[in-house]
């Protein structure tokens, strides 16, 4: 890593090698010290290739000793077959500790990311997140399974080889090391070059990966507006913008194939002629130069393979980096030292003098005070980003307020437990999240260790059990991702049937008939009637009608609240609401006139 990266306060590669040993590799030792045994014997087993060819050579080509055929033809089996086992032991082991280190990383990841403030997940791109726990985790087995135990395995090999040209003859072993410590540039080359375009690579998958997860997901509407070409145009630049990035890394990573070529030609050629003299002189016989030109030979493709696998180990500890930093996020929203459980509750609810920005630059609530009686139905009405969805997300703490307080029965809840705040509440929104799963499943949600009987009892207070019955398996349907297999109302019934089933005592509706159909809305709101029975009911409608027979209404804009009262009182103001509910009934009025059939009379 470069000084300037350090200066920035990015970890050291030394660093991060570290801390992946400490905390991922320490309890797998007598599986590494299984694959070094394995190690071991694939060094040996190559370093006595080149005496095994010494033998050859002057005892049976030029000696003809017939003695030795036999024992020596045996020896190759034996030779070969050591280093055969050897090597598929060592990469059998090392694979195991790879994926089993891959599956604590990404488990480590997941747990940290689960429990991070929604904030964060708005702020990064799902594409992002996939391609860290996908990509990234592969780079790591990479590094650890494949690179990092290849270079293990061919240092090894390295130094069994290098000791046995130094047995054979030393002053040929140091001509032919001399090139040794000028083959450590390239390593220093590559791992800086490729830190740089490793760190491109990986924000490229994310913007591929977070963009095909928006086509396929939204492929409905692509093909509603005949967009099937301006997204093939779309995804093919980002496609290449990602393939030019790959054939960057491939050729920082091959920087080095023809400099050790090269190096490799200058040692060879000095060994033969050095050696070569030696042969033509009588001091050294065929078979022993022979065994060390072979030994040299067999030196270099280990030493080649170590600086051709040190691009993978860079990425790997550039990806390793990442993955680390995503481990270590803390959320900033957490249960205060010693915060109390919230036992059930009334459900009043009261804001205090509430500020609220999602950055410096953009105020969402400017000191809203609102209090939410007990039992009652309030509503949040007001134009598109007036702050409803915001007041309400303060409520199960997805976000914290910049300054004042959320209160419910007089519980500041930044002092309480989030699981115990949770618990009682129920969320019903215009966004239905529903699992590529059973309709068991989803309802079971909120409660996973509920009965049958007391599911089929929230489906039907949610006026849904009849359809799921009509479904090709009952309550076991698979639903799709999303529920694409059911309908909007459909969906939005399975959703309030989880919130009965959860029966928290304050519910939360975000615009929950919003995106539905008249017949849709209907039932569903019919469903949403029973389920706001005897709970404390803060809800966000776009649809004033849906509103009219709340307890209170609240009227927002621009982050403050204009108007307090019911809905007759708030007519009678002729305010901000009442401005709204004029234009809605018009736009109503205007919909059933063009909706009248036009009758032709003859004249």
């Amino acid at each position: 890593m470069s000084k300037r990266a350090r200066a920035e306060g990015q970890p050291s590669d030394w660093q991060i090698a570290k801390r992946m040993m400490r905390e991922h590799m320490k309890g797998h030792f007598w599986r590494f010290v299984l694959a070094f045994l394995c190690l071991g014997a694939t060094a040996a087993a190559s370093s006595a290739i080149p005496f095994v060819s010494q033998h050859i050579l002057d005892g049976i080509f030029t000696n003809r000793q017939s003695d030795l055929l036999v024992p020596i033809s045996l020896l190759v089996i034996a030779v070969f077959f050591v280093r055969g086992g050897a090597t598929y032991g060592f990469t059998v082991v090392m694979n195991s500790i790879g994926r089993r280190i891959v599956g604590d990383l990404q488990m480590r990841m997941f747990r940290s990311k689960i429990w991070d403030d929604l904030a964060s997940f708005h702020a990064t791109a799902s594409g992002h997140l996939v391609s860290q726990f996908t990509f990234n985790v592969q780079a790591v087995l990479g590094a650890v399974s494949t690179s990092a135990a290849a270079i293990g395995r061919d240092a090894m090999t390295l130094v069994g080889l290098i000791v046995a040209m130094f047995y054979q003859d030393w002053r040929l072993a140091l001509i032919a090391s001399v090139t040794f410590p000028i083959s450590v540039y390239p390593l220093i080359k590559v791992g800086r070059d490729l830190r740089k375009v490793t760190r491109k690579s990986q924000f490229g998958m994310g913007e591929m990966t977070s963009y095909l997860t928006q086509v396929f997901q939204g492929i409905r509407h692509v093909k509603a507006y005949n967009a099937e070409q301006r997204t093939i145009a779309a995804t093919e630049k980002i496609v290449w913008s990602v393939s030019r990035v790959m054939q960057r890394m491939t050729k920082i990573k091959s920087y080095n194939a023809p400099f050790m070529e090269a190096l490799s030609g200058v040692a060879i050629a000095a060994v033969i002629y050095y050696g070569g003299s030696q042969v033509i002189a009588g001091s050294r016989t065929t078979g022993s130069f022979f065994a060390f030109v072979l030994a040299l030979m067999l030196t270099y493709d280990p030493l080649k393979r170590v600086v051709n696998t040190w691009g993978s180990v860079q990425q790997g500890i550039t990806a390793a980096e990442g993955i680390f930093a995503m481990i270590d996020t803390r959320p900033s929203i957490v249960d205060a030292p010693g915060a109390a459980v919230l036992d059930r509750v009334s459900g009043a609810i009261r804001l205090e003098d509430v500020h609220f920005s999602y950055g410096p630059a953009i105020p969402a609530l400017r000191g809203i005070s609102v209090e939410i009686p007990a039992g009652k139905t309030v509503a949040l009405v007001g134009p598109s980003g007036a702050g409803k969805s915001t007041l309400l997300n303060l409520i199960p703490r997805f976000y914290d307020p910049s300054s004042g307080t959320v209160r419910i029965d007089g519980h500041d809840i930044r002092q309480v437990t989030q699981h115990s705040l949770r618990e009682q509440i129920g969320l019903v929104s215009q966004e239905t999240t529903l699992f590529d799963a059973t309709v068991r499943d989803n309802i079971a949600y909120a409660r996973p260790g509920a009965s049958q009987e007391e599911i089929e009892a929230a489906a039907r207070a949610a006026a849904a059990h009849d359809f799921i019955l009509a479904l090709p398996q009952g309550y076991d349907t698979q639903i799709g991702e999303h529920g694409v297999r059911l309908s909007g109302g459909q969906r939005q019934r399975l959703s309030i049937a989880r919130a009965m089933l959860k029966n928290a005592p304050i519910l939360l509706l975000d615009e929950a008939t919003s995106a539905l159909d008249t017949e849709s809305e209907r039932q569903v709101q019919d469903a949403l009637t029973r389920l706001m029975v005897g709970r404390t009911t803060l809800m966000i409608a776009h649809r004033l009608s849906t509103v009219r027979g709340a307890d209170l209404i609240y009227v927002m804009d621009q982050g403050q609240v204009v108007e307090t009262g019911s809905h007759a009182e708030l007519l009678q103001r002729g305010g901000l609401y009442a401005r709204l509910w004029t234009m809605q009934t018009a736009d109503d009025d205007q919909t059933e006139v063009e909706a009248t059939p036009a009758v032709a009379v003859a004249g």
